[in-house]
């Protein structure tokens, strides 16, 4: 099968206007008629469903949480980026779009990346018409920051609550819509298969997590808005609820997945502190504006960071890539303070973090300034280690966070299943190898709000004469009969270990062997370890109660299922490239002093894989990238 990607031709600043403008649209009268699936509601899927919504279409909204403001859009802190040049440090769309594509070690599409950065101007005066409370000057003049891999300050922020803001915004568009009875919402219901119709996505299986009822619903469309999958390594920044099952049920289906194996680690997390725990607290990234990370120069170092001075620490950012420092991208931080922390230079009881470090800062704007900026993670922080980061430097380690890969998308943001689309974190098309920081809001908002709108009503324009769909259909009744019997076997194995003992089996595997760095070797015994853990799964789950009640254990099983099979996809999807890029270091391929090297000859494109069936290998179909507005070069921040 070859991808076609549907991009639009013209110049680069005017493919998404021409694509606007040749659009097919839905007349009012129409949208009426039309229902839309929307899995999710997290950023992108709260936009979705109150945009179309609001474009009249009737919308289902779907989420496992007990209410829509649960979702895990509500955990990021830090910022949402946009090329608004605000600050006249001279930023730019264009120059947006280099950082982003250049962020992403020059593996995403260009189009799409411009698009991002285009529409990130219309989404700043959206929030703020919503009430959202960015940060703001003494003027009344809207705040910016930098992050991570820019030299520009474009951040917008609401101090470590930016993700919570943005979603109460979207949350109450969405609410008023369902106020308005355009839209239906279904809380406490989780996806569990995707059902097609002559080859279109149709409708979905979903389970009553209340009662545990098995229920059918019917659309002209689905959209799919449920977040990453970076919770398949157990101990990561993601809540214990997230998870990638309906993305996982949708490839099964026929949706490609892209690119899996580029998963992010983010370098500002609390790390690990006893096998007791099921998650890592982030830090957000905002604070490396102004604290500077470092480890002390000696191994196995005892003494308190108060007590070592300046001479005897090593701020290896700052040496190594002198122009970004402390604000070098994500995948390269975080592998930096790996490479530290494996030669014998890590801090605290387990020697697993380095240190970041405010006393600079402070001494320089005073603590007051530094209280404006981030007084609340720096309490968070304090509660959760009962130590004051004000006085002594925060202890912090790389852990599992984004997922760059996700569902195959073309431009319209549509799957390889017709009527099937895939927005925000669930889908692959705007990071590349590596996100920037502060763009995953962005890019959740903009599809839902900015993105959708147009190319969904491009393709329900083909479906008014197609005829309502009725959930008695044969391949209702079929998906619906899949899914008892997989719920039915899971409870029925009787075994004597929990899903969590599986989960965090494969955490460990995956994180040694496909997490911050990987090589051939590592990955073909990870492939052969998944093979006797999923075996040992069928063999040994312990699910307690039945597959027909209320059953919170029976709901970990079927997503750990899942994240067996997903594993094994993303240790193929490393062995096969054979590069080191963003997120996927393969040791056999770096440079002399330990930084990526890529190779653009046999591996500038985008990993799309087909679901073969079960026991069988993945089947690749890389999707070739082409450069035509901008060089490829060498990712270097020094």
């Amino acid at each position: 099968m070859k991808l076609n990607a549907k991009i639009p031709e013209g110049p680069l600043e005017n493919k998404w206007s021409h694509y606007k403008d040749q659009a097919k649209l839905v007349n009012p009268a129409n949208r009426k008629k039309l229902n839309i699936i929307v899995v999710g509601t997290g950023l992108s899927g709260a936009a979705a469903a109150a945009s179309m919504a609001e474009l009249g279409y009737q919308v289902q909204s779907f989420c496992f949480q007990d209410s829509a403001r649960r979702a895990h859009s509500v955990a990021a802190q830090g910022g949402v980026n946009a090329a608004k040049n605000y600050q006249n440090d001279g930023d730019s769309v264009y120059r947006m779009f280099y950082d982003t594509l250049k962020g992403g070690d020059f593996r995403a599409r260009e189009a799409n990346v411009y698009r991002l950065a285009e529409c990130s101007l219309s989404l700043i005066d959206q929030a703020v018409a919503q009430g959202v409370p960015f940060a703001r000057e003494y003027g009344g003049y809207l705040s910016n920051r930098s992050f991570g891999g820019v030299q520009v300050s474009r951040t917008f922020y609401a101090r470590g609550q930016t993700g919570q803001q943005l979603l109460l915004g979207s949350y109450q568009a969405l609410m008023r819509q369902v106020n308005l009875g355009k839209v239906t919402l279904h809380t406490r219901h989780e996806m569990l298969d995707l059902v097609l119709i002559d080859g279109k996505a149709k409708g979905i299986i979903v389970r009553n997590l209340d009662t545990g009822a098995i229920e059918r619903f019917a659309a002209d469309a689905v959209v799919i808005a449920t977040g990453g999958f970076g919770k398949i390594y157990y101990l990561s920044t993601l809540a214990m609820g997230c998870n990638g099952s309906a993305i996982w049920r949708a490839h099964k289906r026929g949706a490609f997945m892209a690119s899996p194996s580029w998963t992010q680690m983010h370098p500002t997390c609390l790390p690990q502190a006893g096998d007791y725990q099921s998650k890592l607290t982030l830090m957000s990234e905002s604070l490396r504006n102004d604290g500077r990370i470092w480890v002390p120069l000696l191994e196995n170092e005892t003494r308190e960071p108060g007590a070592i001075p300046e001479e005897e620490r090593d701020y290896y950012l700052e040496r190594r890539y002198p122009s970004f420092g402390n604000l070098a991208p994500r995948d390269i931080s975080s592998r930096a303070a790996k490479e530290r922390i494996d030669a014998g230079f890590g801090v605290g009881p387990q020697k697993n973090a380095v240190y970041l470090d405010f006393s600079k800062a402070i001494k320089e704007q005073g603590l007051a300034k530094i209280k404006e900026k981030y007084g609340n993670l720096f309490s968070m922080y304090q509660k959760i280690t009962a130590d004051d980061a004000y006085l002594m430097p925060m202890k912090i380690s790389p852990a599992a966070h984004f997922s760059m890969g996700g569902l195959w998308v073309d431009y319209e943001l549509m799957t390889t299943i017709p009527g099937l689309f895939a927005i925000g974190e669930a889908n692959f098309a705007d990071h590349g190898a590596n996100r920037l920081g502060a763009n995953s809001l962005l890019q959740a908002c903009v599809d839902g709000y900015f993105i959708l709108p147009y190319t969904l009503a491009n393709y329900l324009s083909g479906e008014l004469k197609t005829g309502k769909v009725s959930t008695d259909h044969p391949q209702f009744e079929a998906a619906e009969a899949e899914v008892k019997s997989q719920l039915s076997f899971l409870a029925d194995i009787k075994g004597t270990k929990t899903a969590d003992y599986f989960h965090k089996q494969l955490g460990k595997l995956l994180y040694d062997k496909c997490g911050l760095s990987r090589s051939a070797a590592g990955l073909k015994e990870a492939i052969a370890e998944l093979k006797v853990l999923s075996e040992q799964f069928y063999k040994d789950l312990m699910v307690p109660g039945d597959a027909l009640d209320m059953n919170a254990e029976l709901e970990k099983a079927g997503r750990v299922a899942d994240y067996l099979e997903m594993a094994n996809l993303m240790c193929y999807d490393a062995l096969t490239r054979e590069e080191s890029c963003g997120a996927h270091f393969r040791e056999e391929y770096q440079t002399a002093d330990g930084e990526a090297l890529r190779n653009d000859d046999l591996f500038c494109f985008v990993s799309a894989w087909e679901w073969p069936g079960a026991a069988l290998e993945p089947v690749l179909h890389p999707e070739p990238l082409e450069f035509e507005f901008i060089k490829l070069s060498v990712r270097n921040y020094s």
